[in-house]
């Protein structure tokens, strides 16, 4: 029984290390950009949300991920109001991209199932961005062929953030998975996810 409770404060422990990651990094590591969509930014938290995922599975990384980035929306009053929403974006994101590379008991060692989880969640998370941003403008007044005009002008911060994060993730997986294997915490992390 002792060792449950033992493993659960370390879960929470690097639940909120990894958050913590991700809100200093979408804080300090990221280029806000102004669109006729909105505000939006380059950023490198995107790739330690697939990082996340690939090391430490799906729900780990995905809560991490969510708290961080919700965390974040709350500091900015643009951000604050939809701050549930991101949460449930970036907890999707890191959340499917964990879940495909342990699949089979591949747990992120896997380098072309890291690839297309990478992918995968990256992708969800756009989806879900580009729905938000233009469920948003129509809520505010805007008709559907203007609000996807206004968000294609996103597209090209978008699609550099999509290439940025996945090639990053693949470049820090095995760097990152082989720093962290002798450390405690990531040895239960990995036993259990």
């Amino acid at each position: 029984m002792k060792e449950n409770k033992q493993w659960d404060v370390q879960k929470i422990v690097l639940i909120g290390m990894l958050a913590a990651f991700i809100f200093i990094s979408t804080r300090f590591l990221s280029i806000p950009i102004m669109t006729p969509a909105g505000k939006t930014m380059l950023k490198t938290a995107n790739a330690l949300c697939l990082l996340f995922g690939i090391l430490f599975g799906g729900v780990s990384g995905g809560l991490a991920s969510g708290i961080g980035s919700a965390l974040f929306d709350l500091t900015d009053p643009m951000y604050a109001p939809t701050a549930w929403i991101t949460f449930i974006k970036f907890f999707l994101m890191a959340f499917v991209c964990g879940k495909i590379a342990h699949i089979g008991g591949a747990n992120g060692n896997n380098k072309k199932l890291n690839l297309i989880a990478s992918i995968s969640g990256v992708l969800l998370m756009y989806i879900m961005y580009y729905a938000e941003k233009i469920i948003t403008l129509m809520l505010g007044g805007s008709e559907l062929v203007p609000a996807l005009g206004a968000v294609v002008t996103i597209l090209p911060t978008s699609a550099f953030n999509i290439i940025f994060a996945i090639v990053l993730s693949q470049i820090l997986t095995p760097v990152l998975r082989k720093a962290l294997s002798s450390t405690n915490l990531y040895k239960h992390a990995t036993q259990t996810k």
